[in-house]
Formats: C-alpha cells, structure tokens, sequence
C-alpha cells in the first residue's frame, strides 16, 4: 500500500474509538465531583446529627440566665440544691412525718392527697408532710448524674436536714412511686411505712415473665411504646425523639387526653379550674425539658440496679408497711403488672380500686383512705 493514501475505518469502528475515548475523559471528572459531594452531604448530615441529638444546657434556678428562686431549698452533700414545701401541722409538733414525691411532669406543689384532706383531719392526725421538687423540676437543680438509686439518698439528705428524725413515711405517685420503690432497696432503714399509688413500672424488670409484660407493653399507645423503646434502648437519641416534628413523641408529655379514663379525664377538668394549679404549671419545666421529662424517661425506663420484685419485707416485725394502690382502668400504669407484682411479694398491702383510672390520689376521700392506712400500719 502506498505511504500516501489514508486507510478506510468504518462507522462501527469510529464510534467505538469516540465511545472509549469519552469514557477516559468523564468517567474520572464526574466520579471525583459525586465523591466530593457525597463526602460533604454526609458530613452536613453527620453535624446536623449531632447537634440534634445534643439537648440545649438548663436553665437553673438562681443562674443569670435561670429562673428566680422563690422556694425553700436546701444544700445537698453534692452541692446541689433540693427546693421544698411543707404541709400539715409544724413537724415540732407532728405525730407523723411523710416525704412525699411527686410524678411525671409535675412539682412539689402536686400533692393530690393533700387537696382531699381537710384541715381538721390533718391537724386531728398529726400530719406533716413535705413535697420536694425532683432533679430538674421546679426549682430542684438538675442532676446530671443522677441515677436509679440517687433520688433515694436525695429524700434522705432532705429528711435529715429538716430534721424529720431516724425514721419517716414515703409516699410516691406515678413516677414518684418509682422513688419508694428505690426507697425501700436503699434506705429501707430510715422508713416507717411507705405507700405506692399507681406507681410507674419499667417493662423490662427481669422477674415479669416476657408475655405479661409484652401484653401491658401492647396496651400503651403506639407512640409511647415507641418513646419508651427509645429511652431504654437508645437513651442518648431521647432528647431528639421528643423534640423532632417527624413523629409523635411521649403523649404524657404532650397532655394527650387517649392516655386517661373517663374519671381521670372528669378529675382533670375540676384540676384545671383551680387558679392555684394555673399559677404553678409554668413551673414544672422552666429549667428545661431534658433534665426533667426526658431524663425521667430515661432513668424510669432503662436498665436498673435492681428489680424490685427481688426486694424483701423491710417490716419483718410489723412495725410499719408498705401498700400499693391501684385503679384497674389505669392507662399509664396497668394493673395486671401491679397484680403480679403483688402477688410476688405478698408483703405488699394492694388496693385496687374499680372504675378508677391514674388519677388515685385525686379520688374524693381518697388521700384520708391512704393516710390512715399507712399509719395504721
């Protein structure tokens, strides 16, 4: 063939050379462009993440930027301070002395058994009793530390410093009924009597045989069952899930009326007419919502120290008990847990009250009933 004359490449052949040619020349532009995209759009993600799952710092009582203090507080050994507030007769002159503990989402001016009682029968019984803000609510300064087991160290600080004596009545209400419990396995020493009134349980106790306790689980609304795997699964996302708009987080928080009976509803709206009850709920969360409602969550629902059905009768003697009282149209609490819990440790005085709902303590005559018998004894 001579040198001059150009060789003949077919159509086939021409496009497979630009084919090739165009995948040398893009494929390396656009995989390094996506790289450098994908890299930036995960880091956005990862920080935004993060700052999502990280609760805002609170807002403590007495601080610059912190609500004003206006109540009564002592100074615990850890430096904290714990807020207070007294009812009944002077506790000079009390026959009997009860620290009384406060549930979910409430303060130490929640105290529905007081509100039933008339001034004559706490003065004919002798009765003090003082109401303490927890860790994070009111005016008690949070407690980043806090435990299962603190709170009861907590009440016992309080019962010394205010001088209440070497033995005295506990008394806990919902999530509050989860402190006596942490009473009677810590301090069960300095206790004469102590009374659980619809008292929260953690469905992941190892005693509860795992149907019962999936049955009770399966009667909580679907978005608490969520909230509540959440808090004992994955405690360090509880501050995003209760916070984030996607779906719906704990309903008690939210005040969300499907989590009530009809009675506990009727209690409420009476509840919601006293001027008094309007003045205080500001309150409640004023130091922020993870110290006090999400860390509840947390601490009420994750891994305990203990399980209470392994517990042993602090009254050996008689020389004091412990009752438990129930409503067996409660939602937030049910009573087929409460049942067996009792029937585990027989010890336990169980009263269930039919027709009743969470609300026990609002019951008309009710905070007579569990005063009286606690310190029958």
């Amino acid at each position: 063939m001579a040198a001059g004359v150009p060789r003949k490449i077919s159509a086939a052949s021409a496009r497979a050379h630009t084919r090739k040619a165009k995948q040398k020349t893009s494929f390396p532009f656009s995989s390094g462009i996506f790289g450098k995209i994908l890299l930036v759009v995960l880091t956005g993600f990862l920080a935004w993440a993060y700052q999502a799952t990280r609760p805002p710092p609170p807002k403590t009582c007495g601080s610059p930027d912190g609500p004003p203090v206006t109540a009564p507080r002592i100074k615990l050994s850890d430096g904290r301070f714990l807020a207070y507030k007294e009812i009944g007769v002077p506790k000079e002159n009390a026959k009997y002395k009860i620290v009384y503990i406060h549930g979910y989402d409430c303060c130490r001016h929640d105290v529905p058994i007081a509100g039933t009682l008339s001034q004559d029968v706490i003065e004919s019984l002798g009765v003090y009793v003082v109401s303490f803000d927890r860790p994070g609510y009111g005016e008690s300064d949070p407690n980043p530390k806090r435990t299962v087991k603190s709170l009861a160290f907590d009440v016992q600080e309080l019962a010394d410093q205010l001088g209440l004596g070497s033995k005295f009545y506990v008394m806990g209400f919902s999530m509050g009924g989860q402190a006596v419990w942490t009473c009677l396995r810590y301090i069960p020493h300095r206790l004469a009597g102590a009374a659980l009134i619809a008292p929260v349980v953690n469905y992941w106790w190892p005693r509860f045989p795992a149907n019962l306790s999936q049955e009770a689980f399966n009667l909580r609304l679907p978005q608490d069952q969520w909230t509540l795997r959440v808090a004992h699964y994955f405690p360090w996302l509880t501050y995003w899930w209760n916070s984030q708009k996607f779906f719906p987080a704990c309903s008690a928080a939210g005040r969300n009326p499907a989590v009530f009976s009809s009675q506990d509803l009727e209690l409420i709206s009476k509840q919601r007419s006293s001027q008094e009850s309007q003045d205080y709920r500001a309150q409640v969360r004023q130091q922020g919502d993870y110290e006090s409602l999400h860390r509840d969550l947390m601490i009420s629902f994750g891994t305990w120290e203990f399980d209470p059905m392994d517990l042993e009768n602090p009254f050996p003697n008689n020389e004091g008990s412990v009752h438990l009282w129930q409503g067996d149209e409660d939602k937030l609490s049910p009573a087929i847990l409460q049942r067996y819990i009792a029937q585990q440790l027989p010890w336990i005085k169980y009263h269930e009250l039919t027709g009743s709902g969470h609300l026990v303590p609002m019951l008309e005559g009710m905070g007579v009933k569990i005063i009286k018998a606690l310190l029958a004894g």
